[in-house]
C-alpha cells in the first residue's frame, strides 16, 4: 500500500462521513449526491491504486 492510495482511501472515508452527517442534518439532496459521488470516486481510486492488483 503506497501513500497516495492511503490518502485517497482516507479522503473517501472522510467524505462518506460528511454524507452521513448531511443526511442526518436534512441538507439538500443535490449536495448529498455530489458529495457521495466524490466519496465513491476517491474510495475507488484508492482501492484501484493498491499494489494488490499488479
Amino acid at each position: 500500500m503506497n501513500g497516495l492510495s492511503t490518502v485517497f482511501i482516507l479522503l473517501g472515508l472522510f467524505l462518506l462521513g460528511g454524507v452521513i452527517s448531511f443526511v442526518k442534518q436534512g441538507m439538500s439532496k443535490s449536495i448529498i449526491t455530489l458529495l457521495g459521488i466524490g466519496a465513491t470516486m476517491a474510495l475507488l481510486a484508492g482501492v484501484l491504486r493498491l499494489e494488490v492488483w499488479n
